[in-house]
């Protein structure tokens, strides 16, 4: 034991030397103290038994010194670099667990400005129709249609009660969001009257579909801002929503201005684009490059727009399928 704390020291010293220079002095240092613990033995069997007649077989007490002390290197080694290996392995899970958490971290910061991102391009739509809302209700109170002021300004809030209740990067159904939208069209028909038609045609599959809330919304303002307040006749919105190769197909479309006023609008290169970047970026952000929207205008007069979501359906609370 004493002989092998020495080889211990040594090779411990020696440790971090390059492999020739380990090899070499290790195999020199063995063979020194195989050399010495034989002299040694061989003088305490004399000195125990007084025989005289071993140092004939020096050679093959040397050899199995050697042999004891190769095997104590061998065994040193391999725990050596066992404990080296579990050392190795716990830096690589710490390093691998690191890692982690900072993907976890740079995942929660990507929602946390996704959702910041999402709330703040929805919250752009509300601004304008609350002033347009608001101009209707002033000037319902100057021609003393109070009743009609109050049934809006009641109207008002509860669509406002609608879109605060829902987050904007919550989805929710289409029947759902047709239904804010209906919200939305009784204080249009309110200030429009008899001047505005509208026809909604959902499939049924398509009703349960989700979308994000308040999507529609800014499209259908685009085309009472533009269609039906500018015509002295009024104007009709349709709405067709159905489901096609996993994929939810919505139509959006009206009759237009009259043709004096289109006239105007084409010499004044008015644009009709109003919140379309906005819920361009928001399916953007939500869907990638499987949510689109396009407009375009059509040959008998008016606008449509189209948006093209991925089929999803909720199967359960907080958990939503991809069919």
């Amino acid at each position: 034991m004493g002989f092998s704390l020495i080889l211990y020291k040594v090779f411990m010293s020696i440790w971090e030397r390059s492999t020739r220079s380990r090899f070499t002095i290790g195999t020199l240092v063995i063979f020194a103290v195989a050399f010495v613990w034989t002299v040694f033995r061989m003088y305490a069997l004399a000195w125990l038994t007084e025989f005289t007649d071993m140092w004939d077989e020096f050679g093959g007490w040397y050899f199995s010194s050697i042999f004891i002390f190769l095997c104590w290197t061998g065994l040193f080694h391999g725990i050596r670099y066992y404990e080296l290996l579990q050392k190795e392995h716990k830096i690589l899970l710490s390093a691998e667990a690191e890692t982690r958490r900072e993907h976890v971290k740079r995942l929660q910061a990507q929602s946390v400005a996704r959702d910041a991102q999402l709330k703040m391009l929805r919250y752009q739509l509300n601004p304008h129709f609350l002033c347009n809302t608001l101009n209707a209700i002033n000037s319902l109170i100057e021609i003393n249609e109070s009743e009609k002021a109050q049934q809006m300004t009641v109207q008002l809030s509860q669509f406002l009660r609608h879109s605060l209740d829902n987050n904007p990067d919550t989805k929710i159904t289409l029947a759902d969001e047709i239904n804010a939208l209906n919200l939305y069209l009784e204080i249009e028909k309110t200030r429009f009257a008899e001047r505005l038609a509208v026809d909604f045609q959902v499939e049924e599959v398509a009703s349960e579909a989700l979308v994000p809330s308040l999507l529609l919304q800014p499209i259908i303002e685009n085309s009472m801002k533009y269609a039906i307040a500018k015509s002295e006749e009024g104007g009709k919105i349709s709405l067709r929503a159905f489901v096609d190769k996993r994929t939810l197909h919505i139509e959006i479309t009206d009759t237009g201005p009259d043709e004096k006023v289109m006239e105007a609008l084409n010499t004044k290169k008015e644009s009709r684009g109003v919140g379309l970047s906005n819920i361009t970026q928001r399916l953007q952000t939500l869907y990638g490059h499987q949510g689109r929207i396009a407009q375009f205008n059509l040959s008998a007069g008016g606008m449509e727009t189209q948006i093209m979501l991925p089929f999803e359906v909720a199967e359960a609370p907080n958990k939503v399928v991809n069919l």
